[in-house]
Parts: C-alpha cells; structure tokens; sequence
C-alpha cells in the first residue's frame, strides 16, 4: 500500500485548466471548496497494485491465479503478455463524510463542487498509481499497455470483486456491495496489460464516450503508449 501526502494532488486539481467555462459564482465556490480541502484533513489518498502472471490465454480468457478473466481488450496483437497489473486506489471516506455535511446543513451547491474536484483528485490519484506502476514494470524489463476498469467495453463490471481481491483492495479498507460499488465511494480500480514488447494499442477505454473529442483526459490519456514514461516516485 502507498500513501500520497494531499498537498500534490491538492496543487495539480488547483493549477488545471477547467475544461469548460465556468461562471463567477462557479469559480468562487470551487476556490471555498479547495480552501476546505487545503483546511481540513479530509483526504487519505492511498493505492494498492499488484502485478499477477497470466498462466495462459484461452480464447477470449486470460488464465491467471487459477481462475479465468475475459478482457480480450488486453490480449495484444503483437509482443507477449505476462502479467496483469491489477490497481486500487482510494480518498477515504473524509471527503464524502464533509460532502454530506454540507448537504445536511443546506450548502448544496458547495456541496456539489466539493464532490466534483473529489473526482478530479481521485483521477490523479489514479494517474500517479499507473506511473507507479510503469515504473515498476519497467524495473521488471516489461513494458505496459491499454487501460480498463470494470464496466468498460471489454471487461464486464462483474469482474469488480476479482479484480478488488487481486489488487489487494482489503489493504485499503475497501469494500464491495452486492451492486459493484465500491467504499469509501471516491475509489477506482483499474487493470493494465503488462509484458514483453507490448506496442501501442489502437484503443482506449474513452472510445465509446460522446465527450471525448473535448474532454482533457480523454486526449491525454498515457496509457495507450506501453512506451515507459520519466521515472517518477509515488
């Protein structure tokens, strides 16, 4: 498990660019909400990841740790894939504790604001773990390549609960309803291909989305590329 101090991912949610354009009352309760963040302790950024060897493939099926996934996403069409490297990452449960407050006491509008920059911080938060994990793959004389989450075309939600379990979500203390949502509810999980010689995928898990011709994250997305980045530290 690895812990990210608040302040980082406080400062690169702080110094985004808005994808779109947001009105003077808008902005003022997002500088509140940042300055709620920057004033209370309600962040616990933490993300477990591990990577788990493929014993084989059968047809659609990857075969690892005894039991089947279907991601056929991942199977790459050239290179050799080894391993699967299955992440978790959470916010804790601080922040949607103080979202509800804020409901509770009739601030709604703060209140929604607040819950929106928890899911651009939960997005870095992610950002951070894959570098992470680049890093680390790279470290193994592995590259990485493509990107899913339980849900996506390519990997059914009901594979949450495996893949929770694989990447240690216990760790974490996160848990699983029987509806595949995950708490504290500001979580995400991901799996990514790992391997020899693995090339740029022609896909991303942004594909389907209406949004992503003008969405940021969309045409920022590093995880197509199984070129490893800078080395970074978590």
């Amino acid at each position: 498990m690895y812990r990210i101090s608040s302040r980082p991912l406080l400062c690169a949610v702080s110094s985004a660019v808005p994808e779109q354009v947001m009105s003077g009352a808008h902005l003022r309760l997002r500088a509140q909400a940042l300055r709620l963040l920057e004033a209370e302790s309600m962040l616990d950024a933490r993300y477990a990841f591990r990577f788990v060897t493929i014993d084989g493939v059968r047809d659609d099926l990857l075969i690892l740790a005894g039991e089947s996934l279907e991601a056929p996403w991942l199977i790459p069409k050239s290179g050799r894939l080894t391993a699967v490297a299955c992440c978790v990452a959470t916010l804790g449960e601080g922040l949607e504790d103080r979202v509800r407050t804020l409901f509770t006491a009739r601030r709604a509008a703060l209140a929604l604001v607040l819950d929106s920059i928890g899911n651009e911080i939960l997005m870095v938060l992610a950002r951070r773990a894959q570098d992470h994990m680049r890093a680390a793959a790279t470290g193994r004389g592995l590259s990485m390549a493509g990107e899913l989450r339980s849900g996506d075309p390519g990997l059914a939600l009901d594979t949450q609960r495996r893949i929770l379990a694989l990447a240690a979500a216990d760790e974490l203390g996160i848990t699983l309803s029987s509806g595949c949502v995950m708490r504290p509810l500001k979580s995400t999980s991901m799996v990514l291909g790992a391997g020899i010689a693995l090339r740029e995928v022609g896909w991303s898990r942004c594909d389907p989305c209406p949004s992503r011709p003008r969405c940021r994250v969309a045409t920022g997305a590093r995880m197509n590329s199984a070129s490893p980045p800078p080395r970074t530290q978590p």
